[in-house]
């Protein structure tokens, strides 16, 4: 990017000082979003749906990057079920950068991949690795502070995490545990910690150190392929095969056949948590505690939380239709476009029709519907998932 990049947020002009630094974001958009079934597919995951407006989650993601880096330095890691309609919601970025997996092998390969095909065009560029599902709610604060955190990344060998400071004892993250302060902005990381049990998960939030794992990492290229030379030298040697054949004939040979060797295995497992393991003064591994109104979406449970906070009603009763009766009900989330809805007397439930199915559960049992696309796969109804 520029040195001085000129951006728009609501007719006001900014200046953001980006001192030469290159921002690559990298998207990770594989996956089904089984925990959104019946809305959720293999071809219209959740990152394809607008759950949170009229865009898509993946639109939102690249909309509220684009000030920090132009459409063509985004890269976009998915599978082969989505790249179509990827490439289609996002005719900004460049198809050839938008890559599908040819099978999923998590984390670290596919962030891999692209710091090894950025080392051979700009080492010291920084590479942001950012899910592409999920919802900001301050975006001006969400770019200030992947600003600050691509500058701590160009600083040095440096990992950055953007933490995200706890408001409940959340159960379904992993946490960030931060040790000493490093600077104003940043502290250094101690460990990175698995998802806790309750009561783990409650000492966590009283000590005042443990951040949610946003699971959205800046390092710089060299960076991150150094680290996986060292600490997953198979898979590193592969990636960078891989790499190599970029732009030429045999690039999709290539990546379809050695790609699969690659281990499968999660960037926290393979980097994260050995270099932590070095100790926080040498391990150069960074939090930056952020606060911005982060939520992963994780659940039909977590979308109607986010609404619900919202609107404000006095029910919390989220209801997508053409309209609606509510008597004496309460909590409910109901997605039925098209058709009027009554809700009389129920409590909590979560309500989705499509054309093809219906979902009734609850918001208490809403982790579960993952389990409607196993049973599905398991008996090879492949029309419904």
């Amino acid at each position: 990017m520029s040195v001085i990049c000129a951006l728009r947020r609501d007719g006001v002009w900014r200046e953001l000082v980006a001192k030469k630094i290159d921002l690559y974001p990298v998207i990770l958009a594989g996956g089904r979003g089984t925990r959104f079934w019946p809305l959720s597919r293999k071809r219209r995951a959740k990152q394809l749906l607008p759950l949170d407006g009229k865009q898509s989650m993946i639109q939102q993601t690249v909309k509220r990057l684009l000030p920090l880096a132009p459409a063509s330095q985004f890269w976009i890691i998915t599978n082969e079920d989505l790249r179509p309609a990827i490439v289609k919601q996002l005719p900004k970025i460049d198809k050839r950068q938008v890559l599908a997996e040819p099978v999923g092998r998590n984390t670290a390969p596919a962030i891999g991949l692209a710091a090894f095909l950025l080392l051979r065009k700009n080492p010291d560029s920084v590479i942001g690795l950012f899910p592409s599902d999920h919802v900001i709610g301050d975006e001006d604060r969400y770019r200030e502070t992947v600003r600050r955190s691509v500058e701590l990344a160009a600083a040095g060998r440096n990992i950055v995490v953007m933490g995200i400071r706890p408001s409940r004892p959340e159960t379904g993250y992993g946490y960030v545990e931060a040790g000493a302060t490093f600077d104003a902005n940043a502290l250094r990381v101690r460990r990175f910690t698995e998802k806790p049990d309750a009561e783990r998960a409650a000492g966590f939030l009283a000590a005042g150190n443990y951040f949610w794992n946003s699971g959205m990492f800046l390092w710089s290229a060299a960076t991150l392929a150094n680290a996986l030379r060292e600490h997953l030298p198979k898979t590193a040697a592969i990636l960078e095969e891989i790499a190599g054949a970029f732009g030429t004939r045999k690039f999709e040979a290539t990546f379809r056949k050695l790609y699969p060797k690659c281990e499968n295995i999660s960037v926290d497992y393979a980097v994260l948590e050995p270099r932590s393991a070095k100790g926080e003064e040498r391990s150069n591994l960074f939090c930056l505690p952020a606060d911005f109104g982060w939520n992963d979406l994780g659940s039909w449970t977590a979308l109607h939380e986010h609404h619900s906070a919202k609107r404000v009603t006095e029910d919390r009763n989220v209801i997508s239709s053409e309209g609606s009766f509510v008597l004496n009900a309460r909590g409910n989330y109901i997605h039925a476009p098209g058709k009027f809805v009554a809700a009389v007397g129920v409590d909590d439930v979560v309500v989705v029709e499509t054309e093809d199915a219906l979902l009734i559960t609850t918001r208490g049992r809403a982790q579960d519907v993952g389990k409607v696309v196993k049973y599905l796969d398991d008996k090879k109804l492949a029309k419904l998932t």
